[in-house]
């Protein structure tokens, strides 16, 4: 199931409790029964184009239109699921997960576009894109964040390694886009590295203080350095899974887009 979200402080729900009321409403079953999960949580504020949830059910569907058109109808004007599908009894939105996209908008101009303002993070110094694509090649790899890691209720991770595989930086008139693929995220991991980025991007430091903060591994360096990117620039892309792990079970009823 592939969910879209606009994030609105208007509410303190979170898109899973949103989503799993529809569920329970149109099932009638209970949220233990559904076991309604996530690919990940993301923080306050954070848009989502393509987040990724599954649940189970007892019973199979004959069709998945009803059930779609149905969550959408329930669903507040800024939630919206995208797509249905059958998957196999092995399949996890989290653990099955092999990469993320995330895109952080960057307005780069001295005064702000009002019509952006709830999706993209304002910044009216003149940015270096140069020595920012230097710096975002440093992120390349398998590392250690501890020190891009914000601790969040279930504490600090056990293995604070992820792999970055892609992190570009795009502009598109005075929007900068950066672009990052990775095989998963920590808690407010990306906006504390968009910080550093934006940091360097002044030219307030060199881009390759980046490597320096991840052998620090201590999140007091990086915030000797900078603050939180704020998180309305920031939103999830995409969620990438194994082909044989999204592969339609023989005899379940067709995907609805």
């Amino acid at each position: 199931m592939a969910v879209s979200r606009k994030t609105s402080n208007s509410a303190m729900r979170t898109v899973q409790c949103a989503v799993g009321d529809a569920l329970t409403k149109l099932t009638k079953l209970g949220r233990k029964e559904l076991s309604l999960v996530g690919a990940g949580r993301t923080d306050a504020g954070v848009h989502a184009w393509g987040q990724v949830a599954h649940f189970t059910t007892p019973f199979l569907f004959d069709q998945l239109e009803s059930l779609h058109a149905g969550l959408n109808g329930i669903l507040p004007h800024d939630i919206r699921v995208r797509e249905i599908t059958a998957v196999k009894n092995e399949f996890h939105a989290r653990y099955s997960a092999l990469k993320k996209t995330y895109h952080y908008k960057i307005y780069n101009d001295a005064i702000m576009d009002p019509f952006q303002y709830s999706y993209a993070c304002h910044c009216a110094h003149k940015l270096n894109i140069n020595v920012m694509k230097q710096a975002t090649n440093h992120f390349i790899g398998m590392h250690d964040f501890s020190a891009f890691i914000t601790m969040s209720h279930d504490g600090l991770p056990r293995d604070p390694r992820r792999e970055i595989f892609r992190f570009d930086v795009v502009k598109m008139g005075a929007n900068l886009q950066l672009e990052i693929e990775g095989s998963g995220f920590f808690y407010k991991q990306v906006r504390n590295m968009v910080a550093l980025l934006l940091e360097i991007g002044k030219e307030a430091i060199p881009p390759d203080i980046v490597l320096e903060v991840l052998a620090s591994r201590d999140r007091r360096r990086l915030a000797r350095l900078c603050r939180i990117a704020p998180p309305q620039g920031l939103c999830l892309m995409s969620v990438t899974y194994a082909a044989a792990d999204i592969e339609h079970p023989p005899g379940s009823p067709v995907a609805c887009y």
